[in-house]
């Protein structure tokens, strides 16, 4: 299955944990439920990678996002764009088999797809300033 179909599940997983407070583990243990997750077997390193690797460096990723939120602290951004931009962050700075400008041109997407009228443009800009920052470092 392809990669858009695991980051799609990945950014699902993200926003789940944001609403439960559950671990990582305890959400990737649940997706054997999932009828999505039967059709990613090939792409689970790259779902479990992603979920760990975000919980595990929430704060970093935060920072960067929230630094270029203009106001806006972590616990008003919506819930949704939080998961897509979290995703796409972490690729950024984590995932080498992932484009930096892929990362943003999926998260994009995403955010059409499960955002607000607003949330394309918010999540672009966000992580254009990331990625710009990142390019400079």
């Amino acid at each position: 299955m392809s990669r858009k179909a695991a980051r799609e599940l990945a950014m699902k997983l993200l926003f789940q944990m944001e609403l439960t407070k559950e671990s990582a583990v305890e959400t990737i243990n649940k997706i054997n439920e999932l009828d999505e997750y039967k059709n990613l077997q090939d792409q689970l390193e790259y779902i479990e990678d992603c979920v760990k690797g975000i919980e595990n460096n929430r704060e970093k990723i935060d920072e960067y996002i929230e630094k270029y939120s203009k106001g806006w602290k972590i616990n008003r951004i919506a819930k949704v764009d939080l998961a897509i931009m979290r995703l796409a962050v972490y690729e950024m700075l984590h995932r080498q088999d992932v484009p930096n400008p892929s990362a943003i041109d999926e998260a994009v997407e995403l955010a059409k797809k499960y955002g607000g009228d607003n949330s394309p443009a918010f999540v672009n800009g966000i992580l254009g300033s990331v990625i710009k920052e990142l390019r400079d470092e």
